[in-house]
C-alpha cells in the first residue's frame, strides 16, 4: 500500500511540472523558444544631427530628373505645401503619432517589431505603439490594428544606444504585404540634446498626425509627412526609430541582407514605388517558389572605409547583417563612394579597398553564411569621376570577379554598362545622373542575378 502511495504521489508531481512547462507558440503576447523569427523588413540606422535649412542647388535646374517629381510625392493628401530641403526629413516631434509603412519581404501568422534608438545618447519614450495592415494611403485595415508591448510594457522607455523588441502579436501577413507601424511619442524632439536615429532614404512616405495619439485609428488625421527634397532637387522621405519587423515563417526561409550603399537603398527608383533592385529581386524569389527573404541593407552614401552619411561598412555590418534573425545569405555591394569620394587621390587605393571586402567576407563566413559580392557600376559623367577613380573602380571588380574571395559574383557592372562605352551606363538603364539607375536599370539587375545560388 505504502508503495502504491508513492507511486500516486510521483505521478501527481510528475503532471504539475508538466503543467508548467513552455507556452504553446501561439499563446498572446509570448515568443517560443521554438518559433524561428525571421527578418523580412529593415531600416539601417543614421544619426541625425539637425542642421541649418539647405536651399536648392544648381542641380536641380540642370538635370531634369531632379525637377521632375510628381505632385503626389509634393501634396500627399496636404494640399500643395512646399516639402523642406534637406539630406534627410528634418521634422521633430511633439506628442504626435508617426505612421510608418514597411513592405515586408517574406509573410507570416506572427509578428513583432524592433524599435531603434541605437544612434540616440538619451532615452526615447513611446506613448504607444501599434502594428495593423495597411488599406491605402494613410489608412489601415479595420480591425486589423494589434497593440504592441515590449515585455508586457506598453509605454517603453528605449534607453540610450538600445533596440528593443515588442511582444509577438497574432496577425497574418501576406509576402509582399504592407505593414503599418504606429509609435505615438509624446515628447518634444526638438529640445532633445541628442541626434535622432533614422533612415535618411526610405524612398516610402510616412506620415505624422495632427497632436494627439492616434494610434491604431482606421482613418489618420494627417499633418504632415516624411517627404523631403535634397539639395539637388531629387525627393525622398525617411523613416524614424525603426530597426526591423520580423515574423514567423509558414515554412523553412532564409534571409538575404542586401548590403551596400545608395544604389541598393533605391535611388532613383521612384516615391513609394518598391522597385529597388532588392524589391525586384524578391518578386523574382516568389514567383519561382524560394522561400527566402530580402532584407534591404543599403544606406545612400555608404562607404566601405570611412563614414559617409551614416556610418562606414566595417562599423555597421554586425548590427545591420549579422544581427539580423534567421539569416543565411549577404550580398555586398560597395566602394563607388569610396572611390568617388577619393578622387585623383591615392587613397583609398585599390588594396585598400580589397582589404574592407575581405573582412566583411571574414566576418560573413565566420557566422556561415553565404556571401555574394557585386561589381561595382560604371559611373563616367558624374561630377566625381576621374580616370584615377575609374581605373580603381576596373581593378576592384576584377579582383572581386577573379580572386574567389566571395562564393558568388553578381556581375551587375556587366549587366547595365555600355558596351560600347563600358566606363558609362547604358543610356536606358541610366537615370540622368550617371551614378545612379534608373527603374529599367534597377531591373536588369535583379534580372541578371542567378537564382540557383539561392536553392
Amino acid at each position: 500500500m505504502m508503495r502504491r502511495s508513492l507511486v500516486a504521489v510521483a505521478a501527481l508531481l510528475l503532471s504539475a511540472c508538466t503543467t508548467t512547462s513552455a507556452p504553446p507558440a501561439t499563446q498572446p503576447g509570448v515568443a517560443s523558444a521554438s518559433e524561428r523569427w525571421i527578418a523580412t523588413w529593415a531600416a539601417p540606422a543614421v544619426a541625425r544631427v539637425d542642421q541649418p535649412v539647405q536651399t536648392l542647388s544648381a542641380a536641380a535646374v540642370a538635370y531634369p530628373w531632379a525637377r521632375d517629381v510628381p505632385d503626389a510625392v509634393e501634396t500627399a493628401g496636404l494640399g500643395s505645401q512646399p516639402l523642406p530641403v534637406s539630406g534627410m526629413s528634418p521634422l521633430h516631434f511633439k506628442d504626435q503619432t508617426l505612421r510608418q509603412i514597411a513592405r515586408v519581404s517574406v509573410g507570416g501568422m506572427r509578428v513583432r517589431v524592433v524599435l531603434s534608438n541605437s544612434l540616440g545618447t538619451a532615452p526615447l519614450r513611446i506613448g504607444a505603439a501599434q502594428v495593423a495592415l495597411r488599406e491605402a494611403g494613410a489608412s489601415i485595415v479595420a480591425g486589423s490594428n494589434r497593440v504592441l508591448t515590449f515585455g508586457g510594457i506598453s509605454q517603453p522607455v528605449v534607453p540610450a544606444g538600445a533596440l528593443m523588441i515588442s511582444d509577438p502579436v497574432d496577425l497574418a501577413v501576406k509576402d509582399s504585404g504592407d505593414l503599418v507601424i504606429d509609435l505615438h511619442l509624446p515628447d518634444d524632439t526638438s529640445t532633445w540634446k541628442s541626434p535622432v536615429t533614422v533612415h535618411p532614404a526610405s524612398w516610402q512616405v510616412n506620415y505624422v498626425s495632427s497632436q494627439g495619439n492616434y494610434v491604431g485609428v482606421t482613418r489618420f488625421p494627417l499633418a504632415a509627412t516624411t517627404a523631403y527634397r535634397r539639395s539637388d532637387g531629387l525627393a525622398s522621405a525617411s523613416s524614424f526609430f525603426l530597426a526591423r519587423v520580423e515574423v514567423v515563417a509558414a515554412q523553412p526561409t532564409g534571409v538575404l541582407v542586401a548590403f551596400g550603399d545608395s544604389i541598393t537603398d533605391g535611388t532613383q527608383s521612384g516615391i513609394d514605388a518598391n522597385r529597388r533592385w532588392p524589391d525586384l529581386l524578391t518578386t523574382r524569389l516568389n514567383a519561382a517558389g524560394i522561400r527566402l527573404s530580402v532584407v534591404n541593407g543599403g544606406i545612400g552614401g555608404g562607404r566601405v572605409l570611412e563614414d559617409g552619411v551614416g556610418p562606414n561598412a566595417l562599423a555597421r555590418f554586425d548590427r545591420d547583417v549579422l544581427a539580423q534573425p534567421g539569416i543565411t545569405h549577404v550580398t555586398v555591394l560597395e566602394g563607388v563612394n569610396d572611390i568617388r569620394a577619393g578622387g585623383t587621390k591615392p587613397s583609398p587605393t585599390v588594396a585598400d579597398l580589397i582589404a574592407g571586402h575581405r573582412q566583411l567576407i571574414d566576418r560573413a563566413h565566420a557566422r556561415g553564411l553565404r556571401v555574394y559580392g557585386g561589381t561595382v557600376l560604371p559611373f563616367e559623367g558624374d561630377s566625381n569621376w576621374t580616370p584615377e577613380g575609374e581605373a580603381k573602380r576596373q581593378a576592384l571588380n576584377d579582383w572581386i570577379r577573379k580572386s574567389g574571395a566571395y562564393d558568388a559574383v553578381l556581375d551587375f557592372d556587366r549587366s547595365v554598362r555600355d558596351p560600347a562605352r563600358p566606363t558609362r551606363m547604358q543610356a536606358d538603364f541610366d537615370s540622368g545622373d550617371h551614378l545612379h539607375p534608373a527603374p529599367a536599370g534597377y531591373r536588369v539587375m535583379a534580372d541578371s542575378i542567378d537564382l540557383n545560388l539561392f536553392r
